[in-house]
């Protein structure tokens, strides 16, 4: 079997790891095309080679790279051409011009084809948008869903082919593992955030909660963003001093030294008219080390959860304050939400469980059993 995967995200090491996994399973031939680099606003993030094994990376010039709706990669027929795949892996939004102009070459190369799709609201595109989703919603053979939301936007929208909900990427776990031994100054119990500093991510429900949260107890802030500034500010109205640290700066490969010196990790996203949660990658990267975990109502997050962690109503800061006052109160609580997130994550989201769930579709998609 030969996949042709098309993937920007890929670029970033740390998701590499999933195409290791790919490419171990037997009878596969796994090709990826990447662009030398991917532009998002002002920054631009480099193509790494962190896990290069068992598979072949095509470095393909891309035409438009940083605009997310008209980038494509103009010599990709050549590919096409050389290859011969079986199967197309777009691993973009249906909208998307790059999608739409694989997926005709896929099908004039009589080849099957997927995307993918985290779209968990239900928004009408403007042409020419709207046809590049029609063309790619009739021709696809399989589409996959990385939410639950997500593939019933599809259905809404009028996609009638199979759907599967499989995260884009997963976790290592041997990377994000319980690691309580590493060096950490810790200052009572040790609240933290991880992600942008953005309005949608509710950082601010978070500070009201902590506010009134009685006892010791700091706050860790990992992650940067336009937000930072009117957090301080509230932090600062808030009383809140020295108790908040905001972290900024940090690798991928710190991260799992930096989740393991926290108590509990919290994700307050808030749905907004254009935005809602769509995976909260941060979740499973705790849960792996064995950090309870609290979310909010918004998108995927009770969904991701399940029963190892705990779920409070977006937007609702006596709520959060409520539960963070339980976890610092019960040692044995915070264990028993830490053992459940690792099997969980163990039991659906590394990254060797979604490459086998993704091997299973290419094996529906070309008739095999």
């Amino acid at each position: 079997m030969r996949v042709l995967m098309v993937s920007k995200a890929c670029v970033v090491g740390m998701y590499q790891r999933k195409l290791e996994e790919l490419a171990r399973i037997p009878n596969m031939d796994l090709h990826v095309v990447v662009p030398p680099f991917w532009r998002d606003g002002r920054h631009a993030t480099p193509l790494e080679r962190t896990y290069p094994a068992g598979y072949e990376l095509h470095v393909q010039t891309m035409a438009l790279n940083g605009n997310f709706h008209l980038h494509f990669y103009p010599k990709l027929s050549a590919v096409f051409q050389r290859l011969r795949p079986d199967i197309l892996h777009m691993d973009e939004e249906p909208y998307n011009l790059a999608t739409f102009h694989a997926m005709r070459l896929a099908r004039r190369h009589g080849i099957e084809s997927l995307f993918f799709t985290w779209q968990n609201l239900l928004r009408r595109y403007p042409p020419p948008f709207s046809a590049f989703e029609r063309y790619s919603f009739r021709h696809a053979s399989f589409a996959l869903a990385g939410n639950q939301e997500a593939a019933q936007v599809l259905r809404a929208k009028g996609y009638t082919g199979p759907v599967e909900v499989v995260p884009q990427f997963g976790v290592d776990p041997e990377l994000y593992h319980n690691d309580r031994h590493a060096p950490c100054a810790k200052t009572g119990f040790v609240i933290g955030y991880a992600g942008r500093l953005v309005e949608e991510k509710g950082v601010q429900v978070l500070l009201h909660a902590v506010a009134e949260l009685q006892g010791a107890w700091s706050l860790r802030l990992l992650g940067r963003g336009p937000y930072q500034r009117e957090l301080e500010a509230l932090g600062a109205r808030l009383g809140l001093g020295g108790r908040v640290a905001y972290c900024t700066g940090l690798s991928y490969g710190e991260m799992p030294r930096e989740l393991n010196g926290l108590d509990a990790l919290v994700l307050p996203s808030l749905t907004r008219r254009n935005w809602k949660e769509q995976f909260g990658r941060v979740l499973i990267e705790a849960m792996a080390c064995e950090v309870p975990v609290v979310g909010s109502s918004s998108g995927e997050i009770p969904h991701l959860i399940g029963d190892a962690g705990l779920v409070v109503p977006e937007g609702d800061a006596r709520a959060l304050r409520d539960t963070l006052s339980r976890l610092m109160q019960s040692p044995e609580l915070c264990a028993e939400l830490g053992r459940r997130g690792r099997t969980r994550i163990l039991s659906y989201y590394t990254h060797g469980h979604i490459a086998a769930a993704t091997q299973a579709i290419y094996r529906r998609m070309l008739g095999e059993h």
